[in-house]
C-alpha cells in the first residue's frame, strides 16, 4: 500500500486549549505547521462530557490568546459553548487542524521526528505535545470485583442521569466532577458521595473581587521561578483542585450523603474506609485520569510516567515540546487562564531554534512526498 509522507516544520498534537494556543502563536510568527486531533470536530473533547457541565473559571479569564470568549466576563460557559468557541477560534485564525487523526507513535529518526497516524507518516523538525494533561480514566482495580449487576461509569462516560438504572448511586471522588455529578443525580436517585470533600476558600462563582486579586498570584507568584512556587509545585502537580461551585450545604440539601473513601469490595458491594459497605445499583467513578504517553517512543519519562520537561522544553531532545501539563510553569499552566503564556514561550523557542538551524527552510515546509 502506498504510504503518504509529509514534512512540516512543526506538528502540534492536540486541538484543545493548548494546541490551539500554540497554533495561534505559530501563525502569528508566520511559521508553517499542522495541528492533529483525534476528534471529528474541534471542541469534541468538551462536547463529549456530561450534559450539564459548565467550566469552573469565568469567561473573562478563560479566553485563548487573541480572542476572548464572546460571553459576559463573569459568566460560566457551558461545555458546548466552550466547544463551539474552540471551533470558531480555529476557523477565525485559519489554524490548519486535521481532525480524525489519531497519533499512535512519535519517534526520532535521522534528526527528525516521525509522527505516525495509522497509514500516514508525517515528518517534522519540531513536535509539540498538546494533547491534554491526562488521558486514560483511573479506575481502581477492585472495581472488577463489584457485582455484575452494578452499573459502572467513569465520569468521562457519564452524560446524564438517564444512563443509570433504578436504585441507589455511589459517586466515588469528591472533587469538582464528583460534587457536580452527585448534585445532579440526587434529583432522581438516592446518592452517596465518597471521598474527602474540600471547598475552595475563594472562588469566582462567589467572590469576584477576591478572585480578581488572586489571579495575579496564582499566575505570577505560584511559578517555577519563585521559591514558594518551587516548594508547592510537587504537591500541586499531584492533588486535585478544591471544589469551586458546589457547597457541602447544597449537597446535604439535595439529599446527598457524604461517606468515607471507597477502599475495596465486600460481597460484591463497595466497601468504605470505616468498615461499612453500600448496597448500590450504580457507581460513578470520578477518580480522575492517569498519564498515558506510551505512544511517545523516546526515553523522556520520569518513573511516574510524567515527561521530563522544563517550561515545556525536553532536555536532550531538541525540537520536542509540551504545552498544557500541570504546573508546567505556573499553577495555571493546565488551565484556560494560563495555557496561552506557556504556548507563547514554547513557540518562541521553536522560532529561535528553526531560525538558527536554517532560516530559509520554512519555504518548503509544507510539501507532500509520496513513497511506496
Amino acid at each position: 500500500m502506498e504510504r503518504i509522507s509529509e514534512h512540516f516544520e512543526t506538528v502540534v498534537i492536540g486541538a484543545g486549549q493548548a494546541g490551539l494556543s500554540v497554533g495561534y502563536h505559530l501563525a502569528s510568527a508566520d511559521r508553517p505547521f499542522v495541528i492533529l486531533d483525534t476528534n471529528e470536530r474541534v471542541g469534541d473533547s468538551w462536547r463529549k462530557r456530561w450534559d450539564s457541565l459548565r467550566i469552573f473559571t469565568p469567561a473573562g479569564a478563560s479566553g485563548l490568546p487573541g480572542w476572548p470568549i464572546p460571553a459576559p466576563a463573569w459568566s460560566f460557559p457551558t461545555k458546548d459553548e466552550l466547544a463551539n468557541y474552540f471551533e470558531s477560534y480555529a476557523a477565525r485564525f485559519k489554524l490548519p487542524v486535521r481532525n480524525g487523526m489519531t497519533v499512535t507513535r512519535v519517534s526520532s529518526q535521522d534528526g527528525r521526528f516521525v509522527v505516525t497516524c495509522g497509514e500516514r507518516r508525517l515528518e517534522a523538525d519540531n513536535v509539540v505535545i498538546a494533547s491534554g494533561h491526562e488521558y486514560t480514566p483511573r479506575i481502581p482495580d477492585f472495581a472488577t470485583e463489584l457485582d455484575a449487576k452494578v452499573v459502572q461509569l467513569h465520569s468521562s462516560e457519564y452524560r446524564r442521569p438517564s444512563q443509570l438504572q433504578n436504585g441507589d448511586v455511589l459517586v466515588v471522588g469528591a472533587g469538582n466532577s464528583g460534587a457536580d455529578i452527585a448534585l445532579e443525580v440526587a434529583r432522581t436517585h438516592r446518592t452517596w458521595l465518597s471521598g474527602r470533600f474540600k471547598r475552595a476558600p475563594v472562588g469566582p462563582s462567589r467572590h469576584r473581587l477576591l478572585t480578581a486579586a488572586m489571579l495575579p498570584i496564582i499566575s505570577h507568584v505560584l511559578t517555577v521561578d519563585t521559591p514558594i512556587g518551587r516548594k508547592l509545585r510537587p504537591k500541586m502537580s499531584r492533588i486535585s483542585p478544591p471544589v469551586e461551585r458546589v457547597t457541602a450545604k447544597a449537597l446535604a440539601a439535595a439529599g446527598v450523603v457524604h461517606v468515607p473513601r471507597t477502599v475495596g469490595v465486600r460481597s460484591g458491594s463497595p466497601a468504605l474506609a470505616d468498615g461499612s459497605s453500600l448496597d448500590v445499583a450504580n457507581v460513578i467513578w470520578c477518580t480522575g485520569y492517569r498519564p498515558q504517553l506510551a505512544w511517545i517512543d523516546m526515553p523522556i519519562f520520569e518513573q511516574d510516567g510524567e515527561p521530563i520537561q522544563e517550561r515545556g522544553i525536553v532536555p536532550g531532545v531538541p525540537g520536542l515540546y509540551f504545552v498544557g501539563r500541570r504546573f508546567q510553569y505556573a499553577f495555571t499552566s493546565a488551565l484556560l487562564v494560563g495555557v496561552g503564556r506557556d504556548a507563547a514561550y514554547v513557540v518562541k523557542q521553536i522560532v529561535g531554534r528553526t531560525s538558527a538551524r536554517n532560516p530559509a527552510r520554512s519555504a518548503n515546509a509544507g510539501h507532500v512526498a509520496r513513497s511506496a
